[in-house]
């Protein structure tokens, strides 16, 4: 089995890309970052919570330089995030277009992939595991398999002892796909976190709460996990 080093937003693309992994990796190392954003105390509790399930070391790594770039809102108190009331507007490119624009963090997910090759490197890890999926995908270049490609070729150049590979498990999935993966494999669905805000409870209507909630509704689990959200659509 190959080493891995996982990158743990406490999210259900991470959750279900670090879960199928384990059928060839031997994660040690499940990494989160602070880097200023408002969901920050909600992401870290449910990334130990995934990482204490699965008897893997977790560490979270402080960028507090990184809210000091741009206005994202995703770190700036300022910078009101995009509202979706329902799931119409996920179908309108424009509109999620600009949604993207508004809590991009320039090189967030670049910064990020460095940070784990150096880890990944210092452990013999050769597997970065990520929850890129297709359909984020279609708005953010950092999470395409063309920018996977193409961090891989800068790793190869930038480490010399243990090369590490991204490897994300859903790559090629979409958020309903994946809540169906889950499903099937009844991973449990207590501890994820899936929202730009940090509340007691996901916001139910930021982008992230919006996909999240589309895929449970056609998955008919929605009013199972109704309870997790502030509001819904």
């Amino acid at each position: 089995m190959e080493r891995a080093v996982t990158l743990l937003s406490g999210g259900l693309d991470s959750f279900l890309s670090t879960s199928l992994a384990k059928k060839e990796c031997d994660t040690v190392l499940g990494l989160t970052f602070d880097y200023g954003q408002k969901a920050v105390k909600q992401e870290i509790k449910a990334a130990q919570k995934m990482a204490k399930e699965w008897r893997i070391k977790h560490q979270i790594v402080d960028l507090p330089w990184l809210k000091t770039l741009g206005h994202s809102a995703l770190t700036s108190a300022q910078t009101l995030l995009p509202r979706f009331h329902g799931s119409e507007k996920l179908s309108d490119k424009k509109t999620t277009e600009k949604s993207a624009e508004a809590v991009w963090v320039p090189n967030r997910n670049g910064v990020f992939l460095n940070i784990a090759g150096a880890f990944a490197e210092s452990l013999g890890a050769t597997v970065i595991i990520t929850g890129f999926n297709r359909e984020e995908a279609a708005t953010f270049p950092d999470n395409g398999s063309e920018f996977v490609h193409r961090i891989n070729r800068a790793l190869e150049l930038s480490t010399f002892l243990y090369p590490p590979k991204v490897k994300s498990y859903v790559q090629s999935l979409t958020k309903t796909e994946m809540v169906e993966k889950l499903l099937s494999l009844d991973l449990p669905l207590d501890n994820f976190w899936s929202c730009y805000e940090g509340e007691e409870k996901m916001c139910g209507t930021c982008e992230s709460c919006a996909r999240s909630i589309t895929a449970f509704k056609a998955n008919n689990f929605l009013e199972k996990i109704r309870h997790r959200f502030i509001q819904v659509s």
